[in-house]
């Protein structure tokens, strides 16, 4: 019953009538918009195209969202910037079902084309389903489930479109950075990881017409746009626009939002710079707590690196927080612990130090924005870094205990 009231009405049979008589199918073509979902793939929304034929019964959603996890080596080709996607056909039903099923509204933008456009825009839609061309490699922020069908109606349509003066390369003010940073909201800890994958290529400003990788942006975009055809005459792109899918689903929260990153990472900055103060009192050099703090930061830096040299996603190379998460502090844990141990000074643990002092007082002229939980966790390596060096010296300069012989 409750499918039944989310799902719109059959086509009349005044409709169908009106269509045959024309001569002409009634086509219907609209752009389909969907609210975010609470995983990180889908925390920007959705689009597809929605096609309905009333003369045919014909009632079809294209959906350029299709990928498969079971794909052999999908994490590592996502991380490659080397995952592929297809174009996938379903029935209107199913496609709403599963968006009320998930709790995601979903929009619909009628779009106001002649016949033979939506003729022409079907025919291209089909096309690129064939097996042969239904297949894309996958770029989030340039070719994506959002800028694929914007470009099929475009090119179905007989003239040009006009979103509006600013529609070029100019620069918004509007960054990479900025949107992911947009859409992770309520979520602190996929939006920290995005974050801290991107490098300064991210905080380039953007142009309007290339924030359409947001499904939210185009739908803003196509209500403001206009057809001017062949004859000069200018009409709306969307003629009606409605929300076809309403769950009032409500957003739950967890205990992910009160321990954010920010609050992770501050308190366990405050851990180690008591234990580090306690250390330096007991004489102790607490040679644990480097293995764990440098072994994770390792990893991370190793995340980074791989990213950086062999991943084809246009903004995670370069990355300066290469300088503080980097693979040398996984390699040389080895070479690093025994001399802490020893409470001897330790040359990566000073170098480390001199490193990560120029990076915290570069922050602010560094040109890439980083997240503010970066902060407190590259303060915790210093810390280490500098107690090492404390302790060491301290032992250096320790009076020495004379014996004498009776």
């Amino acid at each position: 019953m409750l499918l039944a009231m989310l799902l719109p009405a059959g086509p009349t049979r005044a409709q169908v009538l009106q269509a045959d008589s024309t001569g002409h199918d009634s086509i219907r073509i609209s752009l389909l918009t969907c609210a975010a979902g609470q995983e990180i793939y889908s925390l920007f929304g959705h689009t597809a195209i929605r096609y309905e034929n009333y003369t045919r019964g014909i009632d079809r959603v294209y959906n350029y969202g299709i990928f498969d996890f079971d794909t052999p080596n999908f994490v590592l080709r996502f991380a490659l910037g080397e995952t592929d996607y297809q174009l996938g056909v379903s029935s209107y039903q199913r496609f709403a079902a599963e968006y009320a099923y998930w709790g995601r509204d979903v929009w619909q933008q009628a779009l106001d084309l002649r016949q033979a456009e939506k003729e022409l825009l079907v025919k291209l839609l089909d096309e690129n389903y064939r097996p042969e061309n239904r297949v894309y490699r996958y770029n989030f922020f340039y070719d994506n489930c959002s800028t694929r069908p914007r470009d099929m109606v475009e090119r179905a349509i007989a003239g040009h479109m006009d979103y509006g003066q600013d529609m070029d390369d100019r620069a918004t003010g509007i960054t990479f950075r900025d949107i992911l940073r947009k859409y992770s909201e309520g979520h602190p800890w996929s939006g920290f990881a995005m974050d801290f994958c991107m490098g300064p290529k991210a905080d380039k400003q953007i142009s309007r017409r290339t924030q359409m990788f947001v499904p939210f942006n185009l739908q803003a975009d196509f209500s403001h746009a206009y057809i001017h055809d062949e004859a000069e005459n200018i009409r709306p792109l969307v003629e009606e626009e409605t929300k076809i899918v309403e769950t009032k689903a409500l957003n739950s929260r967890d205990w992910t939002d009160m321990l954010t990153p920010m609050r992770s990472a501050w308190l366990l900055f405050i851990v180690v710079v008591c234990a580090t103060l306690l250390g330096i009192k007991l004489g102790k050099s607490f040679w644990g707590m480097d293995l764990l703090l440098f072994a994770a930061a390792g990893l991370a830096g190793c995340i980074l690196a791989f990213l950086a040299l062999f991943s084809t996603h246009p903004a995670v190379s370069p990355n300066y927080l290469l300088f503080v998460f980097h693979p040398l502090h996984l390699l040389c844990l080895p070479i690093m612990l025994p001399w802490v141990r020893k409470k001897r000074v330790s040359l990566y643990m000073a170098v480390n130090f001199a490193v990560l002092t120029f990076f915290i007082a570069l922050w602010p002229v560094i040109p890439q924005r980083f997240d503010l939980a970066v902060l407190p966790l590259a303060l915790c390596l210093l810390a280490r870094s500098g107690a090492n060096l404390w302790t060491a010296y301290k032992r250096h300069k320790r009076p020495k205990r004379i014996t004498t012989l009776r």
